[in-house]
């Protein structure tokens, strides 16, 4: 029903401007076609400039009533998203003064600069200073900001530092996957050809390979407050985003071609609670890549806690190999920093 009233309003409106506008013809005809010219584009003129600050007074009355609901007053939750930040609001002012001043002289010009009988229009057919300046002033302000740009990128997605802590990220319809190394700092391989989420290797994990043997797999991730966190981000099926947005990150999971990223972050999750005054604030990790039809479901959990809360929850952890074969399940109750040296004792014998 209310789909209805709303086209019927539609409907309505477009009828309403139709009959204005017939209106219009028949009174250019009784006045006299050009009288009733610039009698419209005086009424024009002046609407453009009420347009105007009522666009003005808008656009501020808008940011002051949802700035405080956007994430520019928590700041960036990493180190290395402050340059982001920066990046963004230079960016901002430099957009939006040119944005100003052209809006500006657009409706002021076109309200100065109508028809009038007693000024002479000037024409010009072109102007070489003019195209230097409006080709090569905003050429030079974009080119400064892709090389910051660049250099920025260029840092995260770098080498990470030697202590980083490593964590990798599998995107797949609609949902992520999270696996860490074990005691050995060693990801185990993987070949998509063993993936079997029924036999319990949804990772495609090469059981293979002993540095798999004490890898931890998890649904939601977790990492260290002020530790570096590197990010090994893969696709199962098409192309996804691993999207960041309270760290200011975001890389490409591309199928076949794992990518990578790393970032320090600021706050833990409880911190940033009291930052934002939501007490049920989460970080997340979001897919910025349209992917489907459940693509605005795929969304993952992250906890920032403290390195003392973070040893805790791995210690709980039981590596996944340790799940594969039931001939493994009674070794469960085994302390998960000592799991893989107790799974190679088990394979040996």
């Amino acid at each position: 029903m209310n789909d209805f009233f709303l086209i019927a309003i539609v409907v309505m409106v477009f009828l309403l401007i139709f009959q204005i506008a017939k209106a219009s013809e028949y009174v250019s005809i009784l006045k006299g076609e050009d009288k009733q010219r610039k009698q419209t584009n005086r009424i024009n003129g002046f609407l453009l400039i009420t347009f105007l600050i009522l666009g003005l007074i808008g656009a501020w009355w808008c940011n002051d009533l949802y700035y405080s609901k956007t994430l520019f007053p928590q700041g960036s939750a990493s180190f290395e998203g402050e340059n982001i930040d920066t990046m963004m609001w230079i960016t901002i002012v430099i957009c939006g003064i040119i944005f100003f001043i052209t809006q500006v002289l657009l409706f002021v010009f076109a309200f100065k600069y109508q028809e009038s009988d007693t000024r002479k229009p000037y024409y010009f057919t072109h102007s070489i200073n003019l195209e230097l300046l409006w080709t090569g002033v905003p050429a030079i302000v974009l080119t400064v900001l892709v090389v910051f740009g660049l250099k920025y990128w260029f840092k995260f997605t770098s080498d990470a530092p030697k202590d980083a802590q490593i964590v990798e990220v599998t995107g797949h319809q609609f949902g992520w996957e999270f696996r860490y190394p074990g005691v050995d700092k060693v990801l185990g391989k993987k070949n998509y050809k063993l993936t079997d989420a029924a036999h319990n290797n949804p990772l495609g994990v090469d059981w293979t390979d002993e540095a798999s043997h004490d890898d931890i797999h998890t649904q939601i991730m977790h990492i260290v407050v002020g530790k570096p966190v590197k990010l090994v981000i893969n696709s199962q099926d098409v192309i996804h985003d691993v999207g960041l947005a309270h760290f200011r990150m975001k890389m490409d999971a591309v199928p076949g071609i794992p990518t990578t990223l790393w970032f320090t972050p600021k706050y833990t999750t409880e911190e940033m609670k009291v930052r934002t005054g939501n007490s049920n604030f989460v970080y997340e990790i979001s897919c910025d890549q349209m992917c489907g039809k459940g693509h605005y479901t795929m969304k993952g959990i992250i906890i920032v806690e403290k390195q003392e809360e973070f040893d805790k929850w791995i210690a709980d952890q039981k590596p996944e190999y340790l799940k594969v074969d039931e001939i493994l399940d009674p070794l469960a109750k085994v302390d998960s920093a000592s799991a893989r040296t107790v799974a190679e004792v088990t394979l040996i014998k």
